[in-house]
């Protein structure tokens, strides 16, 4: 059954077409926490290289997934996937892009979670339609996959360009939100979704407000406003000019009143507790130039936005964060690009979530990532550390162009329930791409230990450009 939204003006009540939906099923097991594809407790660590070359085919794309252990991501157990890997839809294609966007949750709630993968290069009816690929959890890790359902094929392009996962429509069962372009800019595909079930219906929506020729470009979602319903936060460009859009949303299918909230304006997010108050608050990054977009700022910034009932928290006044806030490592810096990633994790375990910021564009694109720490009230500067290729211990050198903290995750690779950071810097060696993990302590992110390793690594080609680390766990 197809369904479509469609909205004209922000904050409208919009309507609905027919929808299909089914009861979930009975959980027999608990669900497993997003990116733990074998269940062993530890996340794993997802890579896109869209830029890699398979079988002769340049830019086709590749994941690389390495999975965690009581050291941290362990390269020699890892799982390659593209397009032509057994089992999997499709071909690789030259330009197919493979791995633009990575999204993980447990869809069929049997304790694996499972891996999306978004490819928003790959033709269908028309040039760069774009698909979404599940690949499926087990006790040895990933294996076996199906294509996620398409609603919309002939109303958008790039399919698959950004993806979230969780239980958006409230209904007990996860879903897949997806982002594209053209006039149909955020597709949800309502749960559950199984591994040769029908689909369950799904909606579609797209606003004026949305440039259609960026459509939705990031997507990140959590529990905003306490209630266990995760809410998603939509990065887009504004019609008519390349400016960013942020916007926080409520899929609940039963709700179209009060649909949207606007945030401040960025292009990637994440979402957690960092004041531990019950409500996940929002963490804005935007690594523009203010002479590049009007919501910018010298060097680029990071706005956190606290979360409440009722979504954003409107009696506290959002924090923005640069790197010349008092405490903050670095000084703002035209090209920095301070938030050009950003994750929330509890790095040291003490019930608050942390924040970890990219800087790629620091000294000529070698890149740095900064981390705060959360508190009671909000994120401190007390304490902050700044890391780049040239700190000890850290393997590798800064070099021009290697665009370290391009992406940055924290999250719990060793299971022992502090937030590990993960780093990579899809410059690295002319294009090839890095990644870099350091393991969480009690008193922050340790270099002690640390690794790092390639594409050729796990498996992925050198050849032309592979941006190893252009996707990591979102």
């Amino acid at each position: 059954m197809r369904t479509r939204i469609a909205s004209t003006v922000l904050a409208a009540a919009l309507t609905p077409l027919a929808l299909t939906l089914s009861t979930p099923a009975a959980h027999a097991v608990p669900a497993a926490a997003p990116y733990d594809f074998n269940g062993d407790g530890r996340t794993d660590l997802a890579i896109g290289a869209p830029g890699a070359t398979v079988a002769g085919q340049a830019k086709a794309g590749a994941v690389s997934v390495v999975y965690g252990s009581s050291t941290g991501p362990k390269s020699s157990t890892r799982t390659l996937l593209t397009q032509n890997t057994a089992g999997m839809p499709g071909t690789a294609e030259a330009d197919d892009a493979f791995g633009s966007a990575l999204a993980s949750a447990d869809l069929n709630t049997d304790g694996y979670a499972e891996l999306l993968v978004g490819t928003p290069g790959e033709d269908g009816s028309d040039s760069n339609d774009g698909t979404v690929t599940i690949v499926w959890g087990s006790p040895s890790g990933l294996s076996g996959a199906r294509t996620l359902f398409s609603f919309f094929s002939t109303d958008y392009d790039r399919y698959g360009q950004t993806i979230a996962a969780g239980d958006f429509d409230n209904d007990g069962a996860p879903d897949v939100a997806v982002g594209s372009t053209g006039p149909t800019t955020l597709s949800l595909v309502a749960g559950p979704i199984t591994k040769t079930g029908a689909h369950n219906g799904g909606s579609g929506t797209g606003k004026d407000m949305w440039s259609t020729s960026y459509g939705i470009t990031h997507l990140s979602s959590g529990n905003v406003t306490g209630d266990g319903h995760p809410r998603v936060i939509m990065h887009g460009r504004s019609a008519g000019t390349d400016d960013a859009v942020t916007t926080l949303a409520d899929m609940e299918i039963s709700n179209y009143t009060d649909w949207l909230q606007n945030l401040p304006a960025g292009y990637v997010s994440a979402v957690a507790d960092i004041d531990r108050d019950g409500y996940a608050d929002i963490a804005v990054g935007n690594d523009r130039e203010t002479s590049a977009d009007p919501a910018g700022a010298l060097g680029g910034k990071v706005t956190v936005v606290y979360g409440g009932p009722d979504g954003r928290d409107t009696t506290r006044v959002p924090l923005v964060l640069t790197q010349d806030t008092a405490g903050v490592p670095g000084a703002a810096e035209k090209g920095d690009r301070f938030g050009s990633g950003v994750s929330l994790g509890d790095i040291n375990g003490d019930g608050y979530a942390d924040l970890a910021i990219g800087t790629a564009g620091e000294n000529s694109s070698a890149g740095a990532v900064t981390v705060l720490y959360g508190s009671a009230s909000g994120p401190t500067t007390k304490g902050a550390t700044s890391y780049t290729q040239n700190t000890a211990g850290v393997p590798g050198a800064s070099e021009a162009g290697d665009r370290f903290g391009e992406r940055v995750t924290l999250t719990d690779h060793t299971g022992d329930h502090r937030a590990d950071l993960s780093v990579s810097a899809p410059g690295e060696n002319a294009g090839d791409g890095a990644v870099w993990s350091l393991r969480a302590t009690a008193t922050g992110p340790t270099t002690s230990g640390s690794t790092s390793f390639g594409p050729s690594t796990t498996g992925i080609s050198t050849a032309g450009t592979p941006g190893y680390g252009t996707a990591l766990n979102s």
